[in-house]
């Protein structure tokens, strides 16, 4: 089979005025960057405002392993399937990071026959987005220094910073810093940090926003440091929230793209699920489901990560009520889950496929406890055998109560993904749909370290949580200070339940260690760091970098 680059370039791609004549968007509504990408103009979109909305489709998955999952394939997949028996669909996923596109998890823009493309444009640089967000984020720590430089009228306690700057790749080098070194003229030196764009707290609000108001009203909300006296110090204080959504205007607008098949498709925002909320913009989504009447979107890594947090923040803050969930699973992964190494996932092994099921069956509760009708989505492999595939579909039904079914839309494109989008197509058009049942796990009154022990129990199977005592002060004065009600977004390892990224399989009883909070006032919620988890990853030994470059022809070569 060909690379997935190579499967990109040879499709026939739309020119992008006619995918958006399928969802009834006029050539005046776009402004396309080439001819097969376009952002949707801000009038267009505030227009849609009181149109029906479409049924919501969740795409989640187990516990992430190197033996791969597909969950953003999936995604594309199960689009196309629901478009190709007579759906009209709108696919939403989230913009890739350069981070791990030069690193070691690679882009984000599906794979095989189940891809959104222009692909090359998609992982690299698209439309500017994530370098506006990085710019608008890094504008307020600049303003946020010359502040202080210039007199310090609102008294900034220097140690009391709370503000790092940010940049789209993975540098281990710049998590710790010192900065304005040099003499007087360079500002007063102190400990400083970066973290990657898509944790930034500018990269949450982008995709929490509801229009240009909302997003100039959340960046004004932003706490960049306090004073001596422990008060808030916050961007609109600063004068800056005003100057940063100028340079978010264009970015806002939503981007449209295609699959391979011509589904429409939104690719806008991209926080990580594993540091940050892990879902796409709820400009994008919100949009969709006016345009379309069955709208598919993922949320990053496993359900205990990515679904939890667009149960209990994303739906929450916007709204929504997901008619359905997929839950995503290859057998491959759950053998990891059941003990095999990677190096022998070739080889039928029932026994560690069972013992790995636990995994799945524990995100299918999980995805139950919210209302959500759930069935499996099966990403099977070439080297997936029939006994491995028929298992995996009668535990399902045993154990979990829920259909499961093999989906080979990686070689197939959406002939591989049919059966799939009939069985989710059901649940959303009929009595199951769970529109009408949905809830998130913890009401809004609860206490910061109650919803943190919440989730850590319920989603994790922890037995509690260990709380540092400075965090706990932080909760503390968090709720003094009137933020009591936020929800709390967990940052930790995705591929474990616990904080250990080698406790594979469902573990239980452990303790979630809670080493920092912060509060990320203008996104609407509570960060709470947990074990070892960076919010600046680092590059692997052989980053993916050290294969891409430009072929004879001026192509590129190396990506995927």
């Amino acid at each position: 089979m060909l690379p997935d680059i190579e499967i990109a370039r040879a499709s026939k791609t739309a020119p992008i005025q006619d995918i958006a004549v399928k969802l009834d968007i006029p050539a005046d509504a776009l402004h396309p960057y080439g001819k097969h990408v376009a952002k949707i103009d801000h009038d267009f979109i505030a227009g849609l405002n009181g149109r029906s909305q479409g049924k919501l489709i969740l795409v989640t998955a187990i516990s992430p392993t190197p033996a791969g999952e597909g969950k953003t394939t999936t995604t594309v997949g199960l689009g196309d399937g629901l478009s190709r028996i007579g759906k009209r669909t709108a696919i939403c996923l989230r913009e890739p990071s350069l981070g791990p596109c030069f690193g070691m998890k690679g882009g984000a823009a599906g794979g095989g026959y189940a891809q959104v493309v222009p692909m090359e444009n998609i992982n690299l640089h698209f439309t500017g987005d994530f370098h506006a967000i990085g710019v608008a984020h890094n504008l307020l720590a600049a303003m946020l220094d010359n502040h202080i430089y210039w007199g310090n009228e609102l008294a900034i306690d220097e140690r009391r910073v709370a503000l790092r700057r940010v940049v789209d790749m993975n540098d281990r080098a710049l998590r710790q810093i010192v900065s304005s070194l040099g003499g007087v003229a360079n500002g007063f030196p102190r400990e400083d940090g970066f973290d990657i764009t898509v944790a930034s707290e500018v990269m949450a609000i982008f995709c929490l926003s509801r229009g240009l108001a909302d997003l100039e009203t959340r960046l004004g909300r932003i706490i960049a440091a306090y004073t001596r006296e422990r008060k808030a110090v916050t961007a609109d204080m600063l004068k800056a929230h005003g100057a940063m959504t100028v340079l978010l205007k264009d970015a806002l607008q939503p981007n449209l793209v295609q699959s391979l098949e011509g589904t429409p498709a939104f690719v806008h925002g991209g926080p990580f699920a594993n540091i940050a909320h892990g879902c796409n913009s709820v400009m994008a989504t919100s949009a969709a489901l006016r345009l379309a009447d069955y709208v598919v979107t993922e949320a990053g890594f496993g359900a205990d990560l990515g679904a939890e947090k667009f149960f209990d923040i994303k739906c929450r803050s916007a709204g929504l009520a997901p008619a359905a969930a997929v839950i995503v699973a290859t057998a491959r992964a759950l053998k990891m889950h059941g003990g095999v190494e990677r190096a022998n996932l070739a080889q039928e092994n029932l026994d560690a496929l069972e013992k790995g099921f636990a995994n799945l069956e524990r995100h299918a509760g999980n995805v139950k406890k919210f209302g959500v009708p759930a069935v499996v989505g099966i990403n099977r492999f070439g080297t997936d055998t029939d006994a491995e595939m028929e298992l995996l579909v009668r535990l399902c039904k045993e154990r979990l109560g829920v259909e499961a079914h093999v989906a080979t839309h990686f070689s197939n494109g959406s002939a591989g993904s049919e059966a799939l989008a009939h069985a989710v197509a059901a649940i959303v058009d009929g009595e199951q749909n769970g529109a009408a049942t949905f809830a998130p796990l913890y009401p809004d009154a609860m206490p910061l370290a109650e919803k943190i022990e919440t989730v850590a129990r319920e989603i994790y199977g922890a037995g509690g949580v260990a709380i540092d005592p400075r965090a706990a002060a932080s909760l503390q004065s968090f709720e003094d200070m009137g933020f009591g009600n936020l929800p709390v977004c967990i940052a930790k390892t995705q591929y474990s339940f616990s904080t250990d990224p080698n406790l594979r399989g469902a573990p239980s009883g452990h303790i979630l260690p809670v080493r920092e909070v912060r509060l990320s006032a203008g996104a609407g919620f509570v960060v709470a760091i947990c074990g070892d988890i960076m919010t600046m990853p680092g590059l692997p030994r052989q980053p993916a970098a050290v294969h891409i470059g430009l072929n004879s022809e001026g192509l590129v070569e190396g990506l995927f």
